[in-house]
């Protein structure tokens, strides 16, 4: 079955039912109908704006807030709780995320598969990473003091709040993070041309 059948079976009876429905109002009185009136819709015109790059969206104010906090002053929310074991802060990660200002939802970083060691990033990003279950996402509210403080980095002004969505996708512990490192490293180089 394809993908759009799938998506569309649970629509069949809609499909179907007036159908089978046509030979009984065949045969029944005749129905009025009232006059539908036809929205307008105005045509889209071609504009020459020109986007500003980088592209950098601003989210709502909604999902700039937590839920939870921990003791330390982390907020946390958790979008898709996931059960099972969870990263150590000696672990390494593959992580899918996104961050924000929590001031004015801009976004100042993202990424898709992001590999680093847990330990090797701000304090209240660890701390999140280590409430997370392989599959789960969790937004966290990180406060300055567990951020880049006063100092901020790069597009973080400084004392600024930030808030993570974060997918843990994998983790490794150390040992098997060094065990891959020591096949990689035995394996002969492949030949080039």
């Amino acid at each position: 079955m394809s993908l759009l059948s799938r998506a569309l079976s649970p629509f069949a009876p809609l499909v179907v039912l007036p159908l089978l429905m046509a030979p009984l109002c065949a045969s029944a009185a005749p129905v009025h109908k009232a006059p539908v009136a036809k929205a307008s819709v105005a045509p889209v015109k071609a504009t020459t704006d020109i986007i500003a790059l980088p592209l950098n969206p601003v989210l709502p104010a909604g999902q700039r807030l937590c839920a939870a906090q921990t003791a330390s002053g982390l907020g946390y929310t958790m979008l898709r709780p996931a059960t099972g074991a969870k990263p150590a802060e000696t672990d390494f990660v593959l992580v899918s995320y996104i961050g924000y200002l929590a001031a004015t939802g801009a976004v100042f970083d993202q990424g898709v598969q992001a590999s680093f060691p847990v330990n090797g990033v701000i304090p209240g990003f660890s701390q999140g990473l280590q409430m997370l279950a392989k599959g789960g996402i969790g937004r966290f509210c990180i406060p300055a003091a567990l951020g880049y403080g006063a100092q901020g980095a790069g597009p973080i002004p400084a004392n600024a709040d930030l808030v993570f969505q974060v997918e843990l996708v994998d983790y490794k512990s150390s040992t098997e993070v060094e065990a891959i490192r020591k096949a990689q490293a035995a394996e002969p180089a492949a030949p080039t041309q």
